[in-house]
């Protein structure tokens, strides 16, 4: 079996799923469409939890998808598809979504990007965050609109960098030096009792 034939049946396999419990659609969908949103929510209360851990994470993670989304491009440009919606038949397609080249998926190399991020700063309960980034990788092709080889290329791209910016950002002294001159900045503003710590 080809590469080709094995990526359409898994996801046919993960895809028609939504035909015999379609009762699990709409949590797909949010999962697929929504999620983002609690994402950018949970970044920001991140952010304003004040602690300089918290904040390179952050920091970490925001470097960690530009430098993904950016291998992500140049990978596109080395091969590319349609949506599973564009070039199957009988596709189960959920969501609304503009046709073009889908490989790899922007929205799994987010999510990985930030999730596998979180989880290498936390550890312990961070672990929920890939999961939540697993599950939105399955529910891009649940709702029709990537294959597997879309979300794995994306996920790995965002894993490799997640890890590399792990053990660089935090110690780029410019971004440390930025960090604390952005602090002093804030503190003019919302003035409060510095949590700040070196890293």
């Amino acid at each position: 079996m080809s590469f080709t034939e094995t990526n359409i049946n898994i996801f046919r396999m993960i895809n028609d799923l939504g035909k015999e419990y379609t009762y699990l659609n709409p949590p797909f969908v949010f999962i697929a469409e929504y999620t983002v949103y609690l994402l950018a929510l949970a970044t920001i209360v991140y952010w304003f939890t004040r602690e300089y851990k918290n904040r390179m994470m952050v920091i970490s993670a925001g470097i960690t998808f530009i430098f993904a989304e950016i291998i992500g491009k140049l990978a596109g440009t080395l091969h590319s598809n349609y949506q599973p919606f564009v070039e199957l038949d009988n596709v189960n397609k959920l969501i609304e979504k503009t046709v073009g080249n889908s490989f790899p998926s922007d929205h799994t190399i987010l999510f990985f990007s930030f999730c596998m991020t979180f989880w290498l700063f936390k550890k312990g309960y961070g672990f929920l965050w890939i999961i939540a980034a697993i599950l939105v990788g399955i529910s891009r092709m649940w709702v029709g609109v990537h294959y597997p080889a879309d979300v794995a290329a994306g996920a790995l791209i965002s894993i490799v960098s997640a890890i590399i910016a792990y053990y660089v950002v935090p110690k780029l002294s410019f971004i440390q030096k930025l960090l604390r001159l952005y602090e002093k900045g804030e503190g003019y503003i919302l003035p409060s009792k510095s949590n700040s710590k070196d890293f």
